[in-house]
């Protein structure tokens, strides 16, 4: 009886034997492979930007960080309380690793501290024997060589929040913890990331690596080539010196945006790897706030910038014509009622025709024109220059600014629209609201005499595993529609009069050009005055005082520039915005380390 019980449980073994060996042999083999090996993901290089000239503005740099498998780790607190004895851990930092340590399996390398330091790597080397599962790993981060700078064209990257991660693709991103959080850097996110790699690593029971079994790599990211010029960036900056205000240059031919400025501005590296709280605090309750980007979404009155497509329209309508002649004197009152529409000019200009007018940026002439041409038929005519939308430039968070009209004022205000909102709204006032992008771009229209293309950042990409950039073709956005050329002509020829003529309001920036530019200043009120009051700037708050602009482009035979100069309560146009742009234009037609092919002199 009991040799039967032993033959039968040897019988019912050598079933099992067989059965674990060849009927299931695939499926159990899987199952041990799937506890002995682990696939992690390898992060992949993010893609370099580049400005025209190819100087980088966006790298990456190795840097060093602390990881931790927390499957090797017995007591978590106490080992982050030995560490901390030698490595400097902020709040926000051991706050983000209890949040990734809940995602990540427990084999799964959890960075701790970010970016060590040089002596921190030094002392941790030397203790690392009394942490297991804790290592150094080389990363790489990204890296913004000209700091400030660039800040509010390039965005920034930084780590992935719980937001982000329910949106992102799981699989695309395993391994990477950056993204583009606004800017370039936001909207060609896609392009830049690259492709995940990954390796096949073999552990033991502990869930310790044993080796690497199979690599497959990953992919880097496509550079992109900005149409930005880090020099002409740094002429613009120091023009505007130590004013709040913005600049944006473009190229009417092709739609690149050539300098993008907003200042103040920060240092977009402090945000990679997690800024502290006191110096987000420090940034955010700035007075000055350096991280608007005024260049982008900052919105202010136009003011007299817009009065040379205001005569366009005048022309376009038949409203009026280049030689018609007018007394324009202190002031203007609509028929019938009392209050008085003051120019700027204390005694008024006299007997003026429009080449005058818009030389001497006389209010009493668009105050007439604009009554003529009536709200609904300037902003028919003012929308075609992008006026009140947005310009699509490849970048994130662009505001729509405001041309103000009938129709608006009922839905958003529940008002009427009366005649005098008519009257300001022809010099830039009132309610009409413009970005300084999009006055460049209202610029190059002009330059163009009704052409323009798309603004844009990007200029070329270079695909992985390509050496060469491939240029991306620029795109036309809808003309203008203007009956006689002879009309653009009459427009230009002012706008070279504000510059060049003797009674120029911007006559002293025109005055030893070795080049012809036409050009256009601007006041824009930050608050309203009574009509029987002054404004006078002396008396006045620094922050209450008006803004200052000026509109320009050059040189006028053959237009490569087109400018846009906002100095935030600068005062005057012709005093305050007209020489920043002088600067910059200076530099990009004349400076041959800048673009030698537009050196001109007339």
């Amino acid at each position: 009886m009991s040799a039967l019980l032993v033959a039968g449980t040897f019988i019912l073994l050598i079933m099992r034997l067989y059965d674990l060996q060849i009927t299931n042999y695939s499926h159990y083999q899987t199952l041990s492979d799937d506890n002995r090996v682990r696939v992690l993901p390898i992060a992949p290089t993010r893609g370099l930007i580049i400005d025209r000239n190819g100087e980088i503005l966006a790298d990456n740099t190795p840097n060093y960080q602390l990881v931790i498998t927390s499957s090797q780790v017995k007591d978590m607190s106490e080992l982050i309380a030995t560490l901390a004895e030698f490595i400097d851990i902020q709040e926000h930092e051991l706050a983000r690793f209890n949040k990734a340590l809940k995602r990540q399996q427990s084999f799964q390398q959890t960075p701790l501290k970010l970016n060590l330091t040089e002596q921190e790597v030094a002392k941790f080397a030397v203790n690392q024997h009394r942490y297991p599962g804790v290592e150094i790993a080389a990363h790489s981060t990204r890296y913004y060589p000209q700091k400030n700078s660039f800040a509010h064209a390039l965005g920034y990257v930084g780590r992935i929040n719980e937001k982000e991660l329910t949106k992102l693709d799981k699989q695309k991103y395993q391994g990477t913890s950056h993204v583009g959080k606004v800017g370039i850097e936001k909207y060609y996110e896609t392009d830049l990331h690259g492709e995940v790699g990954y390796q096949h690593v073999e552990i033991n029971a502990q869930g310790r690596s044993l080796r690497v079994l199979k690599t497959q790599t990953s992919l880097p990211g496509m550079d992109i080539q900005l149409s930005l010029i880090a020099r002409l960036q740094e002429v613009a900056e120091e023009a505007l010196g130590e004013e709040n205000g913005a600049i944006v240059a473009i190229d009417p031919n092709n739609g690149d945006v050539l300098a993008f400025v907003s200042q103040p501005n920060y240092d977009p590296n402090l945000f990679v790897n997690g800024i502290g709280q006191l110096a987000y605090s420090a940034l955010r309750d700035d007075k000055h706030r350096p991280l608007f980007n005024r260049a982008l979404i900052g919105q202010y009155p136009p003011g007299s910038t817009v009065k040379p497509i205001v005569a366009l329209a005048g022309l376009q309508y038949g409203v009026t014509w280049p030689e018609k002649t007018m007394y324009a004197g202190p002031f203007f009152q609509l028929p019938g009622k009392a209050r008085k529409y003051r120019d700027w000019k204390k005694e008024g200009h006299g007997i003026v025709n429009m080449d005058s007018a818009i030389a001497q940026s006389c209010d009493v002439y668009f105050y007439q024109l604009g009554d003529e041409l009536g709200i609904d038929r300037m902003h028919e005519f003012l929308i075609q220059f992008g006026l009140g939308s947005r310009t699509k430039l490849d970048t994130v968070g662009e505001v729509k600014g405001l041309m103000p009209s009938p129709e608006w004022k009922r839905s958003a205000r529940g008002q009427p629209w009366y005649p005098g909102e008519t009257i300001i709204t022809s010099i830039g006032q009132g309610y009409m609201l413009t970005t300084p992008l999009q006055l460049a771009v209202m610029t190059a229209y002009i330059a163009n005499h009704g052409t323009m293309y798309q603004p844009r950042f990007v200029r070329a990409t270079r695909p992985t595993g390509t050496l060469k950039f491939e240029n991306k073709q620029p795109i036309p956005i809808a003309k203008v529609k203007v009956d006689d050329e002879s009309y653009w002509q009459a427009i230009e020829q002012a706008m070279v009069s504000v510059v060049h003529a003797p009674n120029g309001t911007a006559r002293r920036i025109g005055a030893d050009a070795s080049y012809q530019m036409a050009g256009k200043t601007g006041t824009a009120q930050v608050f309203g005055i009574a009509q029987d009051e002054e404004y006078d700037k002396e008396t006045t708050p620094k922050h209450l005082q008006d803004h200052a602009l000026f509109v320009a482009y050059a040189p006028v035979e053959n237009p490569v520039i087109a400018i846009a100069v906002v100095v935030e309560n600068g005062g005057s146009g012709s005093s305050a915005a007209a020489p920043v742009a002088r600067k910059i234009l200076d530099a990009y037609l004349q400076d041959k380390t800048l673009e030698g092919k537009h050196i001109v002199s007339r």
